[in-house]
């Protein structure tokens, strides 16, 4: 079965409240679930990280919380859920890097404790307890962790980018002809799912739904419980098939690994990578192109040779991080910081964009960074992304391949008409039209004509179009590999709607 909302192990839902949320979306107190004093609601000037200011300008709210109440501001979620945003760079390094003081465990969380938090809420999928590294500190975390971490690091990272550009080149295939497309729907959202159904051993067909639910569930609406259901399905289907027939892929890797996962830790930390990884990954590729197509210093130094694309991507990591605000900390007994008065409980979130923007920092938003890895984007401390150059990877490789098929690339409407949806975790560009020279040329991988051959497709050249696959070099016995994706598929069928994750 899949796993409940919120109440994990040890969290008593007894008496709990299942009605209306916490507050309207206005930010007004539910009636019978008054925040108690201290909390962040009460504070003046709470502001909505979701709705029209945020999605308009977030960074232009953030500067306004930062002059109205400093380092740490009382904020409200979906459904009008208090908490804390930090927005200086020291005070988020402070929370990320001291677990003993700042618990990652959302059992600890007091609204949830006292029963002010609905258990069909939109912020479950996120903030929910799981049996996954990221809900957890100290041993627990570090087995955890250590098991994604070590499975993560059998890729070979040359082989993802053989596979990115392959995939890229196939994505670029569709539109090259035409003259025009819209980027987002036809490459960005694309490209990071169909690698990872790669590594995670997936049959292709699978990710065209992943990608539709992964961005229901970070997008914070009513379908984030249904869509977070949808994928636990697909993911338990492919934890039973994996057992079955293991191959060199996350999912079989997870499940042999040391650490001895249970089959609900490996369904859980599958589930947790697709979701940042793909969510990440395509808001680090979108914001990267646009900055390409539309700021006179990132399209000049480019096509000029002044700066690769992994700079350009780095000092989007600086200005645009993929994932506005992370969730969540939780103070282990009341406490001070940066002045303001914090309960035992209270939930704190990282506000990554605004600890980049930190002018405490010395740097401006859009000083130009020369490849400084020091952002918080990928968090910090003992939960800092183990995966995030193989996201670099993606975003550098796909981008690279788009640019030199299509060389003359350019915006198809004023930057001015572009427009963002926002949720409290991150800003989405919701459309990225752009015009270029229609074009024929020839795929390096595609398929050869029937009877035809071209050098290095024969025999003991890999994968059927002649790409390395993501695992490269990183077989254990040496053996030839099968492209991941391309596994059993009749077992697959067998499972497909009889195996429910459990």
């Amino acid at each position: 079965m899949s796993t409940p909302p919120f109440p994990g192990p040890g969290l008593p839902s007894a008496g709990r409240r299942t009605g209306p949320s916490t507050a309207a979306h206005g930010g007004t107190p539910a009636a019978g679930a008054v925040p108690p004093p201290g909390c962040p609601a009460h504070a003046a000037g709470a502001a909505r990280l979701y709705g029209p200011e945020a999605s308009a300008d977030p960074m232009g709210l953030y500067e306004r919380l930062r002059a109205e109440h400093g380092a740490i501001a009382p904020v409200l979620l979906e459904g009008g859920v208090p908490a804390w945003l930090l927005l200086g760079y020291d005070e988020i390094l402070q929370v990320a890097r001291n677990p003993r003081r700042f618990a990652r465990d959302t059992r600890l969380w007091r609204d949830w404790r006292e029963g002010r938090i609905p258990d069909d809420s939109p912020l479950a999928p996120v903030l929910a307890w799981r049996p996954d590294c990221i809900s957890q500190d100290g041993r627990e975390h570090l087995r955890l962790r250590g098991a994604v971490k070590d499975s993560l690091e059998r890729f070979d990272r040359r082989a993802i980018r053989r596979a990115v550009h392959r995939r890229a080149h196939r994505l670029v295939d569709a539109f090259a002809g035409a003259g025009q497309a819209e980027l987002v729907g036809q490459f960005a959202l694309t490209l990071p799912m169909m690698v990872l159904t790669d590594l995670y051993g997936l049959p292709e067909e699978e990710g065209t739904q992943l990608v539709a639910a992964s961005r229901q569930l970070v997008g914070g609406t009513r379908k984030a419980l249904e869509a977070d259901r949808h994928i636990h399905q697909i993911l338990g289907r492919l934890v039973a098939a994996k057992h079955l027939s293991p191959g060199p892929d996350l999912a079989s890797w997870l499940i042999e690994h040391e650490a001895a996962l249970s089959d609900d830790e490996v369904r859980q930390h599958l589930r947790l990578v697709l979701v940042l990884a793909h969510e990440a990954t395509t808001n680090l590729m979108v914001n990267t192109l646009r900055m390409v197509l539309t700021d006179p210093r990132f399209r000049g130094t480019l096509n000029g040779g002044r700066m690769t694309i992994p700079a350009a991507v780095e000092q989007i990591l600086w200005d645009e991080p993929p994932l506005t605000v992370l969730p969540a900390r939780f103070p282990r007994y009341d406490m001070e910081i940066a002045g303001r008065e914090i309960r035992e409980g209270d939930l704190l979130l990282l506000g990554l964009a605004a600890g980049n923007a930190d002018p405490a920092t010395g740097r401006t938003t859009g000083q130009e960074m020369h490849g400084n890895r020091s952002h918080l984007s990928f968090n910090s401390g003992p939960h800092e992304c183990p995966g995030q150059d193989i996201g670099r990877a993606v975003t550098g490789s796909g981008i690279d391949t788009l640019i030199a098929r299509l060389p003359d690339l350019r915006l198809a409407v004023p930057e001015e008409e572009l427009t963002w949806t926002s949720s409290s975790w991150s800003r989405r560009l919701d459309a990225l039209p752009v015009r270029f020279t229609p074009r024929h040329d020839r795929n390096p991988f595609a398929r050869p004509p029937a009877g035809g051959r071209r050098p290095g497709t024969g025999a003991g050249a890999g994968t059927p179009d002649g790409a390395a696959t993501p695992g490269g070099a990183a077989t254990p016995d040496g053996a030839a590999r099968t492209e991941p994706g391309r596994g059993p598929a009749r077992l697959w069928r067998r499972l497909r709607g009889r195996v429910q994750p459990g």
